[in-house]
């Protein structure tokens, strides 16, 4: 392919758009005429069909608002390539993408600029995240240009512009560099008003299922006057395309000739060895490279034909007497789970867990009179119709109630003293649970451990044969581990990282280290299903190096079995993986022992495990994140490593929200049979699981149902999974319990019904089952009535569709994930407890046992209570959205020292703007907080001028500021602490 690309562009061609198949071709492609000199334009694949909804094709959309945009731009020697599905489509003329360009010292209308980026194509938000966002507050706007990497902000004084700065999504914070101006790319067409309006009412006339019908959703098919770039460009197909395959007219195509075969060169497969350049010694060969280091390190000296060029493409070809040939590996694009600010955000009607109240319903947040002062409080519903009014600044004292297998809250009752008892109960099981915790630990750190060492000639070839580059996380995972085996200490240490991250890569580098220093791994597992998912792996992988694989569970022979038992007794290095059943045999020479899914065992498996794993060194593997506080406190006891890169190749699933149809289902069905795919199909209510069943079958005859629930046994339902991988259903029709543990690359489309019942945080998960492969996976979330659900559900769906990384809402997934996969490290099914309590301050309290029992004196830091007649708040004509506010409160609430507060107060200026008296002196009270908690104060109040500080020994100090004024009294006050901390 590249050779023919080469050849016929390196002489005069008569062509301005290349036809390919797909974005894969397409690069390749640009990597030959980009060396030749031509600047070269990439489309991305567009496979939308007209009417469908854009929200799910935003991303592509992107993309051709900024490569055409860049195409027009350009006026020297270029090419487009563009896969021929996007040619389909009529696109975005010049004038279409006609840019906007604001300079420092610009006077801006503010009123305009909303409505020009509004008829761009832009969104309005509250925190602008991803392209085609923008927001205006106050006299800070926030832009994300489709054509930018980065989003902007524009600070203006009055209505002149006074400072550009890109700034991150991330934190939300901007760069130091100062720009002269910033260009705005629109997002699909730069539209006057009447063409606006124009576009807008043929919305309305289009036929369609987007739940939002707007320009967002379905503009691109609105515009009347895009053009047909087969007609009015010089065309030529790369290869012959057999149309007949796609169920579309592809007429338009017809006349277009193919680029001719290549006469001189041919395409070039190549690994750079000793023998390849023996091979070619009499042809000039040129190696391309990015960096002069990376070509020295071939030490190829010797060569006199070997030619170095700087360069950063990729070009493979060769010819009877020239070699072209790359050291550059393929850059993918990056893809990084970009945190949201507003993590925890609480949603009005959630649950929530107050430390000393318990269990109660967040109402808002409210503005209230106290002692004369104004004040903001957090109101939460309990029992009886009791309310609970919380000082913003105690807000760290309570979380969001997720408790085990989503049970339903009970509200607490105030005032009673039931929640007191039912903690003291849970702390004294857990103060048992964090002692083995620990006394495991302690007993391991006695112990001296097998020292495992690696062959390091012999390790490059193993890590060479991966087949592929490993991501950072993968490698600081690798080097972790490699250190602990070689330490002479036994190693405990946690892998987590969700399905598909490269988990069992790592612990093959650990299997391989241990196996080839003449030591046995064992490799436990908790299902059959999974047995022979690792089993595969293992024995491709080790093919080359002489390594023995064994596998132990319900399948395996008599046979096989005496053959592994034999190799055990005998002290055989090897690696065996298996479930359970492996722990009745006996084994002379473990070296290493992992343990994937750890919480998956039962209490006396695990007795027996912790038995055989104390003299060796032991790497636990978890789909699941533990939460940063208890990784705090376990990383004084364990190792705990995490993978959060997904591996290049995956791509990001394709997410649709429908209100349900008929067509919809058979379609998506249809289309995942159609490439020998298999489905899930989630139906959360086991009562009518029959009815749906009969309906996906007489709505697709002959279609191979597998119907799995809570109420199936384990073995059944294992038996039954294991014939799903191997491909004999075509659908899983389940409850939202699809298990997360195991690997099905062939299951790429789920379909969820009711989507609106789940939260945003188990949609994500649910959609995270598929698109564990390299093909494109779809996700229909399915609503019944559109106009049944309420605004605020709408929303978030439609965010979950147009963000199919964790974007804004969906990081909730995340924060939930964790929480959930704390329980996994603590290993003991406490329920009970945790619905009572809900997980968050279960795993508080855990990390608290768990800190107290590692360090005795330190000291139980107890809640200060502030009673101060001054007005502190984060003042909503500041920060207009409550979300935001709370979010800030939540974070101001929780931190640990002064430092913290003052880099928020910084953030929050960048953010929003000069910050108001009001909200100052919240900052100061926050600080006030920290530094009287840490010195040992219990309460602080005041009348009028006057101040008293009250310690925990009920010694009361008293004060008295200058005047009544607010910002007095706090001075006052701080003056005190910071002198007092000065003495201390």
């Amino acid at each position: 392919m590249q050779a023919k690309v080469f050849e016929y562009f390196s002489g005069e061609f008569d062509c301005e758009i290349l036809i390919v198949s797909d974005e894969k071709e397409a690069f390749l492609c640009s990597q030959a005429t980009e060396f030749l000199g031509i600047k070269s334009f990439v489309l991305p694949d567009f496979r939308a069909e007209f009417g469908d909804d854009l929200r799910s094709f935003s991303s592509e959309l992107f993309e051709i608002s900024k490569t055409l945009s860049q195409f027009y731009k350009f006026s020297g020697k270029k090419l487009l390539i563009a896969p021929f599905h996007t040619l389909l489509n009529n696109l975005p003329d010049k004038k279409h993408l006609q840019s906007k360009t604001i300079n420092f010292a610009d006077k801006l209308n503010f009123n305009d600029l909303a409505d020009e980026l509004l008829r761009f194509g832009y969104e309005s938000v509250d925190i602008v995240e991803s392209r085609g966002e923008f927001s205006i507050r106050g006299e800070i706007i926030d832009i994300f240009s489709v054509s930018s990497d980065e989003p902007c902000r524009i600070l203006c004084f009055g209505d002149e512009v006074e400072s550009i700065r890109y700034y991150s999504p991330a934190t939300q914070i901007s760069l130091k560099t100062e720009l002269e101006s910033i260009e705005i790319t629109p997002f699909v067409a730069n539209l006057t008003k009447s063409e606006y309006q124009k576009a807008n009412a043929k919305i309305d006339a289009i036929s369609t299922d987007a739940l939002i019908s707007d320009l967002n959703s379905l503009g691109f098919w609105a515009i009347d006057d895009f053009v047909d770039f087969v007609k009015i460009y010089k065309c030529k197909f790369l290869n012959k395309i057999d149309f007949s395959l796609y169920e579309r007219d592809f007429s338009k195509f017809n006349g277009i000739k193919i680029l001719p075969d290549a006469k001189i060169y041919r395409d070039l497969e190549v690994s750079l060895s000793a023998d390849f350049f023996m091979l070619n010694a009499k042809k000039e060969i040129l190696l391309l490279s990015n960096t002069k280091m990376a070509f020295d390190a071939l030490n190829l000296g010797e060569y006199e034909n070997v030619k170095f060029r700087q360069s950063p493409f990729i070009l493979n070809i060769a010819s009877s007497d020239k070699v072209i040939v790359s050291i550059n590996k393929v850059q993918k694009k990056e893809r990084t789970k970009k945190p949201s600010l507003v993590v925890d955000e609480l949603k009005i009607n959630d649950y929530v867990v107050h430390e000393e109240y318990g269990i109660g319903r967040f109402l808002g947040l409210e503005k209230i009179a106290v002692l004369g002062a104004t004040r903001e409080f957090v109101v939460i519903a309990y029992a009886n119709d009791d309310r609970l009014l919380l000082p913003v600044e105690h807000l760290n004292l309570i979380d969001r109630y997720i408790a085990v297998n989503g049970s339903v809250a009970v509200l607490d009752r105030l005032g009673k003293a039931s929640f007191a008892k039912l903690k003291e109960k849970v702390r004294e099981k857990l103060f048992i649970i964090a002692s083995k915790i620990i006394a495991l630990a302690a007993q391991r750190e006695l112990i001296n451990g097998i020292v495992i060492k690696k062959d390091d000639l012999e390790y490059l070839k193993f890590i060479q044969n991966a087949g592929f580059s490993y991501t950072k996380d993968q490698e600081s995972a690798v080097a972790e581990i490699l250190t602990d085996l070689e330490s002479g200490r036994v190693m405990d240490r946690l892998l987590s990282g969700d399905v598909g991250f490269g988990k069992t890569e790592v612990a093959m580098n650990a299997i391989f280290a241990c196996v080839k220093s003449g030591y046995q791994a064992l490799f436990f597992v908790p299902t059959t299903l999974l047995s022979a998912q690792h089993y595969k792996s293992l024995v491709e992988r080790f093919r080359e190096f002489n390594i023995a694989v064994f596998r132990l569970d319900r399948f395996t022979s008599t046979k096989e079995k005496k053959a592994l038992t034999n190799a055990l007794e005998n002290g055989t290095p090897l690696v065996c993986v298996g479930t359970h059943a492996l722990l009745s045999l006996k084994a002379q020479n473990v070296g290493l022992i992992i343990i994937d899914e750890e919480h998956k065992f039962g209490v006396k498996q695990k007795e027996k495990l912790k038995e055989i794993s104390s003299n060796s060194h032991l790497l636990s593997m978890s789909a699941t994140p533990i939460p940063r506080s208890l990784n705090m406190a376990l990383s004084k006891i364990k190792g705990y490593s995490t993978l959060k890169t997904p591996p290049s190749s995956r791509l990001e699933v394709r997410t649709s929200v429908r209100e349900f149809d008929e067509k919809i289902v058979k379609e998506a069905i249809l289309r995942e049979l159609r490439r020998a795919g298999q489905v899930f199909y989630i139906h959360n209510h086991i009562a009518d699981m029959m009815q749906t069943a009969k309906f996906l079958m007489k709505l697709i005859p002959k279609i191979r149902i597998l119907i799995l629930h809570s109420k199936i046994d384990a073995k059944t339902t294992e038996d039954e999974m294991m014939k799903f991988e191997n491909g004999e259903y075509d659908v899983l029709l389940c409850t939202s319990i699809v298990e997360s543990g195991i690997h099905l690359p062939n299951a790429n489309t789920i379909i969820v019904e009711n989507a609106n019942k789940f939260g945003i945080a188990d949609l994500h998960q649910l959609r995270g089952r598929v698109g564990r492969s390299d093909k494109q996976a779809y996700c229909y979330f399915l609503i019944d009535d559109k106009n049944a659900i309420s605004d605020d559900a709408l929303k978030r769906l439609v965010a979950l569709e147009s963000n199919s990384t964790l974007g804004s809402g969906a990081v909730l997934a995340y924060h939930d994930l964790e929480i959930r996969g704390g329980g996994n490290i603590v290993g003991e099914a406490q329920s009970g407890h945790i619905e009572a309590i809900g997980y968050s301050l279960y795993l508080k309290m855990l990390e608290d046992e768990i800190n107290r029992l590692l360090n005795q004196n330190e000291p139980k830091r107890k809640n200060l209570e502030l009673k101060l007649s001054i007005n502190a708040f984060l003042n909503p004509e500041f920060i207009r959205e409550d979300r935001l506010r709370l979010e800030l409160y939540r974070r101001l609430s929780k931190c640990e020292n002064v430092g913290e507060v003052f880099e928020i107060g910084v953030e929050i200026e960048d953010r929003f703007g000069k910050i108001d008296t009001f909200t100052k002196q919240f900052l100061d009270l926050i600080i006030i907080k920290i530094m009287a908690t840490n010195l040992g104060y219990k309460a602080i109040s005041n009348a009028g001028q006057n101040i008293v500080l009250t310690a925990q020994s009920d010694e009361k100090i008293r004060l008295k500021s200058h005047s009544l004024d607010d910002d007095d009294i706090l001075a006052e006050i701080m003056k005190f602490l910071r002198n007092s901390k000065e003495l201390k």
